[in-house]
């Protein structure tokens, strides 16, 4: 029977017209997973890192539900009060009697339609049942998605309520920023400050701001947290304010692990149970590999802070039911190939197939051989191969793994009879339905094959056998994603240097940083351990690593040390360098640290194309180190591979990595364990009371976090001295009346950009450089250079990142004719300026701009800044080829424009060369503007050309109207007309 007959049936009445979970959530039953799953039982509380107050506390409670009701009787006094679906509530019963609470069930609506949906998309439909109030969520959303085979091809809009909100620092301390400020606004507005407060669970990871100052040392993990406090004390408090301001609010301290592992291992609930209403859980996140999660069967994207910050406050995020490709896996690994070899490969495929804007989940006999570590790293590239998700449905590997790292049996009791009774839970050993995807791929795990990934992107993978080919092809190439255009005759230079008094020699090609880093790999036992058993191997054949090399290993959670230290490994890790130097990601978003001074001098003064070598998912020109134009992602076995041999220049099948103590060549072959080897080594070291451990204590911080003072109070008193944390001006002169579409006309081009500009060339996070306008900024307030820290650190403070905004020293913009760098031309003038200056120039001189870009527009980490940026410097539309879904929906949330070129069109084939002046023909009433239309663009030029507007859904037409998602969000809150 079809939805009708659900909504026939249904006869009882829900209390408001939020979900029974929002409910619970606000009245603060949060989850704890090492805690039984009885909802009659007492769980653990979930401290506030520092905080002293947990959310099961009765204060917050009482706090939390009251605002909660406030909010509705203002906001929904006159809207429907029942959910439509109760009558599909359902008891889940206990196996030795009693209940787990209730759920709203899919096998009670009797649609055949369901069986054939996809796993992913089940639990979109699970959640617009639970919560369909005909207002937020309606039964014709519920209708979209269950009829998604044939509503997906016609990209229909649906609201999404995600269960949690998960952020790590760099984008957590700005989210916190526009919450304070938001309350604020309220208050000047009259309206009620307290309902700027998080309705569903947030969880904040502090990992972003460690830096790999120490290395190779015994003593980097403190003296590198020790710096991480001095640079970031500020931060960190009003971070520790935040999580006693804002109600649903987890602060995970600095030292803890990195934000995707943390959640993997620890915050991923599988299934809430929150007062005795299961549901599955969701996340969306500040951070684009997010994505990790859907390797446990948790739906979770990466989202603009913007956005987030509306899920935070009970928004339903708009977003376009997603088409689902169905990617088959057979076979398994051949001995010697790694998890990280397997997800570049799928990222290459994926790459070429198509994936932008869509979910891809895993299925097939394959499976069973792919560990749930495995999963996760496959599906932590999901922004690299440009999908949404990369989804794993729920199985027994999950279940296996949920008991390893520490959560109840009765938790994951729970989690298996719920899904396996709402036809979530997937059993290879049971008959399978087929499901339908858009379309499908397959791979054979045997033909994986090792291999590694750039110079310069993540999908440009290289077979392991072809790397010395491939990178005298990079010499030989002109400058480009493949191509550095280093002459013949130069590519066999050697520069000579002193290394604290040795002797030194440095080629292109050589490797300068050898990262073991991010959650991309660090989550995973086999490959970190497989990298220690390579070092093992070395150290005993007596081979060494340039001293000159800085090479690091950032475990991304306390566990990975136990491991380490069980498997009695470690030492060799050290004796090879691979010290740990810290616990967060470190080098895979730049924060590697300076090299030696010598080292510098050396690869600037001869121009050596340096190498870096990192277990990473993001090797960008720019991001890893100014220096490395050169950046390769491998599996953690291959860094200390690369770090044995020095250089990316070689051929590990035919040529030795280094020679022995007793003067033999060592071959690759030599010092490479098999899988045997290593999963003998997991098995014995890699043990449950490891993370119950590492986790029970988490949140507990650590004395420099705990003896942070901080002010109390809901309202934040800025400080306008502070070079960290400053009020934005979003909403300076705002009033109760949305402003309206607002008129492009007589713009000027700000930049004149090329393909695949990343958010890194637009926000970066690395370190300031000192002739920028940022650096200027802060010396005039009395900051030296070494207080500088870097952009990521700084995005609570909008004149930083205003200043830092296109400051990459990588930035190609045509209208500097071939030069490299942060610079535009001032068209009026001619004038040669830094971006910002130019901005400014035009701002002053009451001028509009526009950005031309060309395919891939905002790829990248998903950084609001890489929209707030330009918003403040006068940006009202970026015309590009495409954008990358997140950067396209953050520009969206600050007001500004998305166009497409028309395909085949882009800047150059329609002979512009951004020294025209462009107006942008939109209607000025909002009513008037459709989702997708064409628009004109008409240059003083006397070209004109027909664009795509990309707001793709209503709401996002509405928050355009209003100037942006957060002036939106606060007018639906104090109540102004729509």
């Amino acid at each position: 029977m079809a939805v009708i007959g659900a909504l026939t049936r249904s006869t009882s009445r829900i209390s408001s017209s939020c979900s029974s979970a929002a409910v619970a959530a606000a009245a603060g039953h949060l989850w704890h997973p090492f805690a039984s799953s009885s909802p009659s039982s007492s769980p653990p509380p979930r401290h506030y890192a520092g905080g002293g107050r947990s959310p099961l506390s009765h204060r917050a409670q009482i706090r939390s539900s009251a605002a909660l009701a406030r909010g509705f009787e203002r906001r929904f006094a006159s809207m429907a009060t029942k959910n439509s679906f109760e009558g599909i509530l359902t008891r889940l019963a206990k196996p030795g009697g009693g209940e787990f609470g209730k759920y709203y069930s899919l096998p009670a609506l009797d649609d055949p339609r369901i069986d054939r949906l996809p796993y992913s998309i089940r639990i979109l439909l699970e959640s617009a049942i639970r919560n369909c109030d005909e207002f937020q969520v309606t039964g014709k959303d519920v209708e979209k998605i269950l009829d998604w085979e044939n509503t997906s091809p016609k990209l229909v809009e649906i609201p999404f309520k995600p269960a949690r909100v998960l952020l790590q620092d760099f984008t957590g301390v700005p989210a916190v920023v526009d919450l304070a400020c938001m309350r604020d606004a309220m208050n000047k507005l009259g309206g009620d400050s307290n309902k700027i407060n998080p309705l569903v669970p947030v969880d904040l990871v502090v990992d972003h701001s460690v830096q790999v100052d120490v290395a190779r040392s015994e003593n980097a993990v403190q003296a590198n947290m020790e710096l991480e406090f001095h640079r970031n004390k500020e931060r960190f408090a009003f971070l520790k304010w935040g999580s006693n301001a804002f109600n649903n609010m987890l602060v995970v301290p600095p030292g803890s692990g990195i934000v995707h592992q943390v959640n993997l291992e620890y915050l991923g609930r599988v299934v809430f149970n929150n007062g005795g209403m299961l549901y599955p859980d969701s996340v969306v996140g500040t951070d684009s590999h997010t994505t990790m999660i859907d390797g446990l069967g948790v739906a979770g994207w990466g989202v603009g802070g913007i956005e987030a910050e509306a899920a935070m406050l009970g928004q339903p995020m708009s977003m376009v039911l997603p088409g689902v490709v169905g990617f088959k896996l057979s076979g398994k690994l051949s001995n010697g190939v790694t998890a990280t070899d397997l997800v570049l490969t799928v990222t290459n495929i994926l790459r070429k197939h198509g994936v932008v804007g869509k979910f891809v989940e895993f299925y097939g006999e394959g499976m069973s051989q792919l560990s749930l570590a495995d999963r996760a790293t496959i599906a932590n590239m999901s922004p690299e191969y440009g999908a949404t998700m990369g989804f794993f449905p729920v199985d027994h590997v999950t279940l296996q793994y949920l008991k390893l790292t520490g959560r109840s049996d009765e938790t994951v009791a729970m989690i298996e009879s719920y899904l396996r009774a709402n036809k979530m839970f997937i059993d290879y050993s049971e008959p399978q339905t087929e499901r339908v995807y858009s379309s499908y791929l397959e791979l054979n795990l045997e033909d994986v094959v090792p291999c590694i990934s750039g110079p310069k992107r993540p999908h440009d993978r290289v077979a392991l056998k072809e790397m010395k080919a491939d990178w005298h092809s990079c010499l030989d190439n002109k400058v480009g994603f493949k191509g550095f255009a280093v002459p013949k005759e130069s590519q066999n230079k050697v520069a000579e240097f002193s290394f604290r008094g040795t002797p030194a020699q440095i080629k292109h090609g050589d490797v300068v940083i050898a990262a073991i880093t991010s959650c991309t790999n660090t989550s995973n036992p086999s490959v970190m351990l497989g990298a220690a058993l390579v070092a093992k191997k070395a150290c005993e054949l007596g081979l060494e690593v340039k001293p000159w090399i800085k090479t690091s290993l950032a475990p991304g959670s306390g566990v990975v040390q136990k491991y380490f230290d069980k498997s009695g490994l470690q030492k060799y890790l050290n004796q090879l360098g691979f010290n740990i130097v810290g616990y967060g990601c470190t080098t895979c978003i730049g924060n590697s640290g300076d090299l030696d001074e010598s080292v510098s001098a050396a690869i600037s003064e001869n121009d050596i194309v340096a190498a870096a070598v990192l277990s990473g998912n993001r090797n960008f020109e720019g991001r890893v180190h100014p220096l490395t134009r050169a950046n390769y992602l491998a599996s953690p076995p291959l860094v200390v591979a690369y770090a044995l041999a020095g250089t990316v220049n070689i051929d590990f099948e035919t040529e030795p990595i280094g020679t022995s103590k007793d003067g033999k060549n060592v071959y690759l072959r030599d010092i490479w364990p098999s899988n045997d080897e290593i999963a003998q080594v997991v098995q014995s070291s890699v043990l449950p009371d490891m993370f119950r451990g590492t986790y029970e204590s988490i949140t507990k911080g650590n004395p420099m976090w705990n003896q942070l003072s901080v002010p109390s109070g809901s309202l934040y008193s800025w400080d306008p001295a502070s070079t960290y944390i400053h009020e934005p001006p979003y909403f300076k002169n705002m009033t109760q009346s949305p402003p309206g579409p607002y008129p492009v006309k007589d713009a000027f081009c700000l930049l004149n950009l090329g393909d695949s500009i990343t958010t890194d060339h637009i926000s970066p996070a690395g370190s300031i450089h000192k002739d920028s306008p940022a650096a200027k900024y802060l010396m005039e307030r009395g900051v030296e250079r070494k207080d500088f820290n870097s952009y990521g650190s700084r995005r609570g403070n909008d004149e930083v990142m205003a200043r830092g905004t296109f400051a990459n020293i990588r930035l190609v913009n045509k209208l500097l004719n071939g030069e490299v760098g942060p610079k535009t031309i001032h068209v009026p003038t001619g004038e040669k300026l830094s971006v910002f200056d130019a901005a400014m120039r035009y701002k002053s001189e009451g001028h509009d701009t526009i950005i031309l870009a060309g395919a891939e527009y905002g790829s990248g980490s998903s950084r609001d800044w890489a929209a707030k940026g330009p918003m403040l410097q006068g940006v009202k539309a970026v015309i590009s080829k495409n954008f990358e879904r997140i950067h396209r929906s953050n520009l969206v949330g600050m007001g500004i424009i998305p166009l497409c070129f028309k395909a085949g069109e882009d800047a150059d084939t329609l002979g512009l060369t951004g020294h025209e002046r462009y107006t942008i023909n939109l209607p000025s009433n909002v009513s008037d503007i459709k989702p997708g239309q064409d628009v004109t663009v008409v240059t003083d030029s006397g070209k004109s050309f027909t664009c795509t507007l990309r707001f793709d859904t209503e709401v996002e037409l509405a928050y355009y109207n209003h100037g942006g998602i957060l002036p939106y969000v606060i007018r639906n809150l104090t109540g102004a007309k729509q």
